[in-house]
């Protein structure tokens, strides 16, 4: 099958990755209404077609935190990217890169930032870091330090994580539950009817770790040791003055990810916030919140262009690219939408699905009458 859609590149990954890794990438917490809402509320939202408009010459460049950006879409942060393809993270921050967006790394990524920073110099593409809230203080000076030494410019902080949510498909896969002999019994089970990510990801893709947090755990220690050890060091005691801490260690942007109410987008405003990323962890922690699109247009209202707006939660398409900017966000960010096509195709389907975004974000924009992104407002929506 030729992809022609992140739902095409959705299918192939099932058929590529092992039975838990897959069900890791797609689990909501609990029932999942919150991961089904994201997208069916963002698929629900009409566009205004208008015609006999002059939209020979549309331009979809923008400017995100700082960098000139082909198309104002990002790379969200995946945690365990590199098990989706060999050293995935390298290979998505490369087809990031040529494609002139900018590529988020997960502190809870397989490669190491310095493996990672090193690929994004090869493009000159920008370059991000997101951080966990961990307990030890001095081991995330160090994570700021490495990042910032490796050439990230902007730092994403991820705030909505003070405990792991509940996600029941992680239990059913095994990927949580059992012990250790029993996970790794039917983990094996699930990776024999995949011999090509066998061989590419399991053989070839080692070493299997979370590479930026490596040194904090037995050497050769198994990735659930890992997984452990960061579920164990979250930090849940940490209130807004986080960010004046945060400043003293990081120059550049610093964006408070995880926001879905107008108070903490205001209050991420008034502590120095550089940004925003209007998200609810693609549904992965408190089931039954409002949607990313539900909760957009009021965070953008309240913050009245005083910081950069990024949204995810959702996104499958150019047009939902186009949606979200219209409902106030100043560039959106994909999580899933780039780990599918990594996993079926590597880099090369990253590549391709990046382009297919942006070409479907031009026939939006030009059945609606923008021919700037600056163009897509409210009034290219019939409503909400």
């Amino acid at each position: 099958m030729t992809p022609r859609s992140l739902a095409d590149y959705k299918r192939l990954a099932a058929r590529r990755l092992p039975g838990f890794l897959f069900e890791y990438l797609e689990a909501g917490s609990y029932l999942e209404h919150t991961r089904h809402a994201n997208r069916a509320d963002l698929a629900s939202i009409a566009l205004r077609q208008r015609v006999l408009r002059d939209v020979s010459q549309i331009d979809v460049s923008s400017r995100l935190l700082g960098a000139d950006v082909t198309m104002p879409l990002a790379l969200s942060p995946v945690g365990m990217a590199g098990m989706m393809a060999r050293r995935g993270e390298v290979q998505a921050v490369r087809a990031a890169g040529a494609a002139g967006v900018p590529f988020t790394l997960s502190t809870a990524s397989c490669c190491p930032v310095e493996e990672v920073g090193a690929a994004a110099a090869e493009t000159g593409g920008p370059f991000w870091f997101q951080l966990y809230m961990l307990k030890d203080r001095g081991y995330m000076a160090q994570l700021l330090a490495r990042a910032q030494a490796a050439g990230a410019t902007a730092l994403l902080v991820t705030v909505d994580l003070p405990v792991l949510g509940v996600r029941y498909r992680d239990f059913r896969s095994g990927i949580s539950s059992d012990p250790w002999p029993i996970r790794m019994a039917r983990m094996a089970s699930q990776v024999l009817p995949r011999p090509h990510w066998a061989w590419h990801v399991g053989v070839r893709g080692k070493p299997h770790t979370m590479g930026n947090m490596a040194a904090s755990v037995a050497p050769g220690a198994p990735l659930a040791e890992v997984m452990g050890f960061m579920q164990a060091n979250l930090e849940n005691s940490v209130d807004w003055a986080i960010l004046d801490w945060l400043r003293q260690h990081w120059r550049g942007p610093i964006v408070v990810k995880g926001v879905l109410d107008p108070e903490d987008a205001r209050e991420a405003l008034h502590c120095g916030a550089d940004g925003i990323v209007v998200s609810n962890h693609g549904g992965r922690q408190l089931d039954g919140v409002p949607s990313a699109a539900r909760a957009l247009p009021a965070i953008a209202d309240a913050v009245g262009g005083q910081l950069t707006v990024l949204a995810d939660g959702g996104v499958r398409t150019g047009l939902d690219v186009a949606r979200m900017l219209a409902l106030g966000a100043d560039g959106v960010m994909i999580g899933r939408g780039w780990a599918y096509p990594l996993a079926a195709r590597g880099q090369a389907g990253v590549t391709h699905a990046l382009s297919l975004l942006r070409d479907e974000l031009r026939v939006a924009m030009a059945l609606t009458g923008a021919t700037r992104i600056a163009d897509l407002s409210y009034n290219s929506l019939v409503s909400f």
